[in-house]
Formats: C-alpha cells, structure tokens, sequence
C-alpha cells in the first residue's frame, strides 16, 4: 500500500464512481475552499498491484509554528471493513502526513450507519458500521462517538424524501400538520420561483447569520457547482395575503356570530352550550389572529405591492440526487410557513425530474425527547423523510508533541 499525490482529474475520476461519493469530496468544493485561505491536497492509496483503492481530498491551514491541521470532509473515500488494510492504511498516512508537519487528522466518512424512519425507528442497519468503527479505533483513530447534535463537522443524522413516485402518494404520507402548513403558505399566497441567475444576495439575507459564513462563499460556490446548483426563492404576493386575510376574518366573524347565539340559546342544555362556548372562546383568538394579519397585510401591500421575498433555498444536484445545501427564512413572516411550501415544491420539482431523492439536510438524532432542535426536525421529519445516521467522526494525532502543545497554547480559545 502507498499513499500517492493524485491530479484533480484522477481524483475525481476514482471519487465520482465511489461507492460514498459526495460533492465534498469533489474538485470543485476544493476549488471553493481554496477562495477561503484553505490549502488542499488530493490523495490516493494504491494497493500491492498499484492500483487505486482508495482516495480523499484534504484541506488545511498552518495554524501552529508551521504545523498543520488536515480535515477530509465527508472522507476518506475506503473500504475499512478489513482491519490489517485500515491499520496499514492509518500508518501510512501517520507517516506521510507526519512528514509535511501534519498535527492532526480528521474524517467523517459518508458511511450510513442505520436507516430509520421519521420517527427514529431503525429500518435498516449497516452490518459492517460497528466493524468499521472498530477497526478504526484499533488503528489510533478518536473515535467522537454516536452524537446526537451538532458536536462534529459535518452533521451526523440527516433527513431525506424518496422519489420516484407518484406525488400524490408522496403528499398522503406526509404528516397532517406539515399537510396543513402547505396550504396555509399557499392559501396566504406564497409563490416559490426559481431564481435562474443564481444571484444569492437575497438567500444570504436568511442564512448569512444562520451559517457563519459569508456572502462571497455562497457566490463560490455558484460558481465552482455551476449548472449543478439551483436556488429557490418563496414570494408572498401581497395582494393575494391581502384578500385572503380580509376573508379569513370576515368568515370568522360570520362563524363567531352563530356561535355567539348558540351560547345565548337556551333551549339548548348546559353541556351542549358549553361546547360551543369553548368554541367560540377559540373563535374569538381566531378573530383576534386574523384582525393582526388583516392590518399587517394591508400595511404590507402599501410597503411591498409587488411581493416580498420571505425564504430561499440552495440546492446542489449531485448523482441524481438533490441536496438542500442551505436554507433560510424572514423570521418576520414565519407563521406564513412558506419553508414548507418551499420544501414541498422542490419534491415537486425533482420528482419531475427523475431525481432519486432530495436531501433536507441535517437533523438530529432525539426523537423522543424535546429539546432545542425539536422545530428543526419537524420541519424536515413531516415530510415522511428517512432519516440516515452516519458512522460519525474520526481524528488522529500525526505529531502528539506539537498537537499537545498546541491544543495547551490554545487552551479556552
């Protein structure tokens, strides 16, 4: 086994016909983190009769005295179902990497590890995945352990929608509330339209904050993906908002009427005229709600007659697969749920396409319990996803002396 230098075009050609590929481990993200003050560098490892077995794109920054962090994002590509390869493999690389002043090492290979449900029940289990943990950590690897948040690189759970199917199947599996959220952002008259120039400035007004990064790095990326990168942006019509408003409070205060004399009715006995007094208790904050849309609407018009733009989406198209790389909304105009609508129509839009599957991006991995990121997975979960939970996250130490030293130098940083 060898660890050699490969050509973009080499790499990319081993990369594209892997079995996890990715568009993180692709040129073109090299490309786009190179603009970020990133170094990269494209590796391969050869086998007893020099051909290829395996391949990674790394990124690093000197960060210490010249030392260096390596990072192989959604990497490295590899079979590691062998213990004796994995641990010649980790050597190899301890070696080289160690040798180019190389502190650290760090991977999150795309390995499923279980396919789940939308509600965390386990489907399908990779019979390998703890095998691939193991030899791992036998090699030297810091194994980070099954998380369930946000505490690695890249996000460990993941929510997804198969395609290829009849929509209107796709549409009666997915959860009443998500169901009726849709139709709240199209009955207030939210639009989704693609944006066919790619111009990200907009979307960057959802998810600069949201994501750290800035608005150059989404314009990279546009560039680098090209064709392969869609963005998608949800309207309000504010007129639509308008007159939809004027008769969702007209219609309540219709129904509030009849409520109001049946609660005045007595003829009727106690229990039934207390149901209808709960309902017309209900009715009145309906009134109210729709009263405060009905206002804001109409100042809305007046600001914005020709629409607003209130969320967007970027989506990367990679192996016949949709990826919602990113996402945003106007948390003014939230209660629209035009994120929803915008989810919807996307499935739409690429099941029409023939795309295998769309990718709502990361989730996590409580599904019981609530927590600060319930909302987050049932805005995605709703829509019948699967749910893929990969192996996780791998560091090495190439230099302990250095890395020790650095990690003490940067200690509470």
């Amino acid at each position: 086994m060898k660890i050699v230098k490969l050509s973009k075009e080499q790499f990319d050609q081993f990369a594209e016909s892997h079995r996890y590929r990715n568009y993180y481990q692709s040129s073109e993200y090299a490309k786009v983190m190179i603009k970020f003050g990133y170094k990269v560098q494209f590796l391969g490892i050869t086998n007893d009769q020099n051909k290829l077995s395996g391949a990674t794109l790394i990124i690093y920054k000197e960060v210490f005295m010249g030392n260096k962090i390596a990072y192989a994002p959604r990497g490295i590509l590899y079979n590691y179902e062998e213990e004796d390869t994995v641990k010649e493999l980790t050597a190899k690389l301890k070696k080289v990497l160690g040798k180019q002043g190389f502190m650290l090492l760090r991977m999150d290979p795309y390995i499923p590890l279980t396919i789940r449900d939308s509600n965390g029940n386990i489907m399908n289990f990779n019979n390998k995945g703890n095998t691939i943990i193991d030899n791992l950590t036998k090699a030297g690897f810091n194994y980070k352990g099954k998380t369930l948040y946000f505490e690695t690189e890249k996000a460990r759970w993941e929510a997804l929608v198969l395609l290829q199917r009849d929509i209107r199947e796709i549409y009666a599996k997915l959860d009443k509330r998500t169901r009726t959220k849709i139709k709240k952002a199209t009955n207030s008259g939210v639009q989704i339209i693609k944006d066919n120039k790619n111009n990200v400035n907009k979307l960057y007004m959802f998810v600069g904050k949201k994501d750290n990064k800035p608005l150059s790095f989404y314009r990279e990326m546009c560039r680098q993906f090209g064709s392969n990168i869609d963005i998608y942006y949800a309207r309000l019509n504010t007129d639509t908002f308008l007159i939809n408003s004027r008769r969702n409070y007209e219609k309540e205060i219709e129904y509030n009427e009849t409520l109001a004399s049946k609660v005045q009715d007595v003829t009727l006995d106690p229990q039934t005229r207390n149901t209808f007094l709960n309902k017309k208790m209900e009715s009145d904050r309906l009134i109210a709600n729709y009263k405060n849309n009905l206002l804001s609407s109409t100042e809305l018009l007046k600001k914005n007659p020709d629409g607003i733009i209130v969320a967007g989406a970027m989506v990367i198209k990679y192996d016949k697969a949709a990826y919602i790389f990113t996402e945003g909304i106007n948390e003014q105009y939230g209660y629209i749920n035009a994120n929803y609508l915008l989810k919807w129509q996307l499935i739409n839009e690429f099941n029409n396409q023939g795309y295998k599957y769309i990718n709502l991006n990361a989730i996590v991995g409580e599904f019981e319990n609530q927590n600060p990121y319930s909302g987050l997975n049932e805005a995605k979960l709703g829509f019948n996803a699967t749910v893929t939970e990969y192996i996780g996250e791998f560091d090495i130490v190439l230099n302990n002396f250095t890395y020790n030293l650095y990690k003490k130098m940067n200690k509470g940083k």
